[in-house]
Formats: structure tokens, C-alpha cells, sequence
């Protein structure tokens, strides 16, 4: 699905730059005590120990990436009816007071308004009943920082319905490429 909605994408915007970025391949430490207390002293411009600097670099490299990009697209399983660890990191380090939410005293408000994101996910089963956490996990971070304007693109039930995988895989793929062309 990812491959179909990239190549469609590329091909209708040829002058836009794409930028892909595999969080499997990223180191992508966890959230943790160390990178919480160098992300409050960066906030607060005070020294950071070696090892905070160090987290604090990798967050706030994929930190400015996401916050540059017009568009984002993530591409994501279900597993264990929710997201894979990777991208709870990931979405972990956005979470960056003054960068993508503010608070106020109505409570938070995102700074990425005018961000559109493509959400495509996959998942064997079928979870219509309300079931299924992963799209709605993002979605909720996603909310946090202002992001309104989101296409989704869901491929489900391939597993347990192997008799009509092929089909479902297909429609899926075609509506990544319809979408594409114009997100």
C-alpha cells in the first residue's frame, strides 16, 4: 500500500521533494527519565548532561523534520490492536511543548494546523465494531498538535478472509493511489 500510494504520489506531484524515513532504521531510544529531564533543561536553556544531549539531538532531529514537512505520511500494521513500538516512540518525541501544541488557559492547542498526513494502515482482521486502536491512537497524538486534515487509507480483513485477501488488497492499493493524487 505504501509503495502504490508513494509511486502514485511522486508521479502526480513530480516538483514536490519527498523525504522517506524508515523508523526501523532509526536508532529511536524509548522515552525515558534521562530524555524527559534533558527535554525540560533544553526548555529551560540549562546545561545538559552528556547522555541528554545525545537524546535530546535525536529527538529534536526527528522533531524538526516532522515540524518542517508539509505533508506526512505513515504507514503502519496493527499489532496487538495498536501501533508498533517504533512509531509510539516516534510520536512520543513530537510531543514538544511551543513546537507542536502550546498550552492556554482553554487547554492545549496544536501548532500544526495547516499539516495534512496520510494514515495508511493495515490489518488482518476486521475491527468495524470500534474496536481497533492503532489509527485512532495516531490520530488522537495528531489532534494534540492542531493536524485536522487527515486522509486514511485502511486495508482489513485479508487475514480472515483469505478467500477474498486478493480483492481486498487490491481495493485497498487503489484507493492509496486515488488518494495520492490528490493529498
Amino acid at each position: 500500500m505504501y509503495d502504490a500510494f508513494l509511486n502514485s504520489y511522486c508521479n502526480s506531484h513530480p516538483h514536490d521533494t519527498v523525504i522517506e524515513l524508515d523508523l526501523y532504521q532509526e536508532p529511536l531510544p524509548y522515552l525515558g527519565d534521562i530524555m524527559i529531564r534533558g527535554n525540560y533543561k533544553t526548555s529551560k536553556e540549562m546545561e545538559l548532561t552528556s547522555e541528554e544531549k545525545a537524546l535530546h539531538e535525536i529527538v529534536n532531529k526527528h522533531l524538526q523534520q516532522f515540524v518542517a514537512a508539509d505533508k506526512v505520511v505513515i504507514a503502519f500494521p496493527l499489532w496487538n490492536l495498536t501501533v508498533p513500538a517504533v512509531l509510539h516512540t516516534y510520536l512520543d518525541y513530537m510531543h514538544q511543548p511551543r513546537k507542536t501544541f502550546k498550552y492556554t488557559e482553554d487547554g492545549l492547542v496544536g501548532l500544526l494546523s495547516t499539516k495534512k498526513v496520510a494514515l495508511l494502515n493495515a490489518r488482518g482482521g476486521i475491527y468495524a465494531d470500534g474496536s481497533e486502536m492503532a489509527v485512532s491512537f495516531v490520530k488522537n497524538h495528531l489532534k494534540v498538535f492542531g493536524i485536522t486534515d487527515i486522509t486514511t487509507i485502511v486495508i482489513e480483513g485479508h487475514n480472515k478472509l483469505p478467500d477474498q485477501a486478493e480483492s481486498i488488497i487490491e481495493k485497498g492499493i487503489h484507493q492509496a493511489i486515488q488518494s495520492a493524487k490528490t493529498f
